[in-house]
């Protein structure tokens, strides 16, 4: 199995959509282009209603991704488990795909003897340690997210550390939704250098729609960029992208 480039959007959002596109559909679109859609609902004391649940699941589920719902004060252990275990989600998709064409269609890794599948994951632990990720964390700003975002600081600090724990190489990219002046507002362009998140916090500040689905599409577009600039920078490198 090859080495491939892990991509991940990480949604952190406390409630529904209110503008602009279906963003359960722009999860779907994303799964399309070989990349996970990760959807955090952060709680208070009040609960997330039904129709809040429901949305965030549903993002989850069309792009392949995993849903949580957390209080704010365990967001940044939360963070953390989400981005890791979609990486092992998404890699155990691809030994999937892999055993059925060298065993047959109808053979998963839930089917191999015990002492096979923990040497297939042994296999998979490992590309989660030395795989290239590149995660985009898009985070709801919107005027009910006023008194949760000191602990999405937090959390995203949690995750730079932790991520910077692997062997492999590592991309990160922030965008807000709504903006200043837009829907969706790029507060950190793609960057290996996880130290720059601290720059990116005075800029978080709440108020606003929540345009969800204008931000997945947006975050979706932001991966062609960085592959594109990757592209001009290095022409001779390959770039493997494995997808669910």
């Amino acid at each position: 199995m090859k080495k491939g480039t892990l991509k991940q959007i990480l949604l952190i959002t406390d409630g529904c959509s209110n503008k602009g596109e279906d963003p359960v559909a722009m999860a779907s679109l994303a799964r399309e282009k070989g990349i996970t859609v990760n959807v955090i609902g952060v709680m208070e004391n009040d609960a997330i209603d039904e129709k809040g649940m429901a949305e965030i699941e549903g993002i989850a589920m069309a792009g392949g991704g995993i849903s949580q719902i957390v209080y704010a004060q365990k967001l940044s252990e939360t963070v953390q488990m989400v981005t890791r275990k979609a990486m092992t989600q998404t890699l155990q998709g691809v030994v999937n795909r892999e055993l059925r064409q060298i065993l047959g269609s109808n053979t998963s890794l839930e089917e191999l003897p015990p002492d096979q599948r923990g040497e297939v994951m042994e296999v998979v632990d490992e590309l989660g340690e030395t795989s290239d990720l590149e995660v985009l964390v898009l985070i709801d700003t919107s005027a009910s997210m006023k008194f949760k975002l000191p602990t999405v600081k937090d959390a995203l600090l949690d995750l730079s550390l932790s991520l910077n724990a692997r062997s492999g190489s590592n991309s990160f990219s922030v965008h807000v939704f709504p903006g200043k002046r837009r829907d969706v507002e790029k507060l950190l362009d793609w960057t290996p250098h996880l130290d720059k998140l601290t720059g990116i916090f005075p800029k978080l500040a709440a108020g606003g729609v929540t345009p969800t689905g204008p931000a997945i599409q947006e975050a979706v577009a932001s991966f062609s960029k960085n592959r594109s600039i990757r592209g001009l920078l290095s022409r001779d490198e390959e770039y493997l992208d494995e997808s669910m």
